[in-house]
């Protein structure tokens, strides 16, 4: 972990729904990152008021060009900004990559399960970007819990690896609003629905969890109680309201 200061170019931005964009930064020196570390950004106001805000890293390698994927909060101090304001050629601080736990290595053998709520897809895209670009053939699985369709992220891509990786399955839950002509009515998440989903309990699957508070601690407990090892089960979330998405 870096825990220098040091500065990034805005090299791309695009959006992702209507309150998200991936924003490219390139890093002079950065010598990559593992799949699942995250970043700290300081912004600094002309008085010299400074938030920091920590964002994961949607990409994973030895690279200089690294990327983040925000999602704007509704008074938010540092999202709004990033998400509307920043341009191509702007200059920000950060510090790291940050993280040795909540990662994916190319090395590990061992079935993945991957379980995203919401904004909560961005680390375990990396993982995904990460296993494919590896030669590594471990089963990789991923649930991704949404609002509704327009909510997700990296819409095309996943659609693209479901439909043409060998190496990855990708299953959806919609909680409010399903595409046309899906099978299911939007509904929460349920711990039947869940169980019936992802990677059983006999494949010995190492999990990755990721979203608001009460996502990760329900989808946890729900996989604790299942039988599921804790000790196989990492998780990652962030604060904001709100229920199994």
């Amino acid at each position: 972990m870096s825990t220098l200061w040091r500065v990034a170019e805005v090299v791309s931005g695009v959006p992702e729904s209507e309150t998200s964009r991936t924003i490219g930064l390139r890093v002079d020196g950065m010598n990559g990152n593992l799949a699942g570390q995250h970043i700290d950004i300081r912004l600094t106001a002309d008085d010299g008021y400074t938030a920091v805000r920590s964002y994961s890293l949607a990409t994973a390698g030895m690279d200089e060009i690294i990327e983040i994927t925000v999602d704007e909060l509704a008074n938010g101090e540092v999202s709004p900004y990033l998400v509307r304001n920043l341009m191509v050629g702007d200059q920000l601080e950060i510090r790291g990559p940050v993280g040795g736990w909540f990662v994916w290595r190319p090395t590990d053998p061992n079935p993945v399960q991957l379980i995203a709520g919401g904004s909560g897809i961005v680390p375990l895209m990396s993982m995904i970007r990460a296993h494919e670009a590896a030669d590594n053939s471990s089963q990789f699985r991923l649930l991704y819990s949404l609002k509704s369709p327009g909510a997700g992220f990296y819409r095309e891509e996943l659609l693209t690896l479901s439909r043409e990786s060998a190496k990855l399955v990708v299953d959806y839950a919609y909680t409010r609003q399903a595409p046309q002509g899906w099978p299911d009515p939007p509904q929460r998440l349920s711990e039947e629905a869940l169980l019936a989903t992802i990677l059983p309990v006999e494949a010995a699957p190492a999990v990755f969890i990721c979203g608001q508070t009460i996502f990760v601690e329900t989808v946890s407990g729900w996989l604790v109680q299942a039988g599921y090892p804790a000790a196989s089960i990492k998780t990652e979330r962030f604060g904001g309201t709100g229920g199994l998405r």
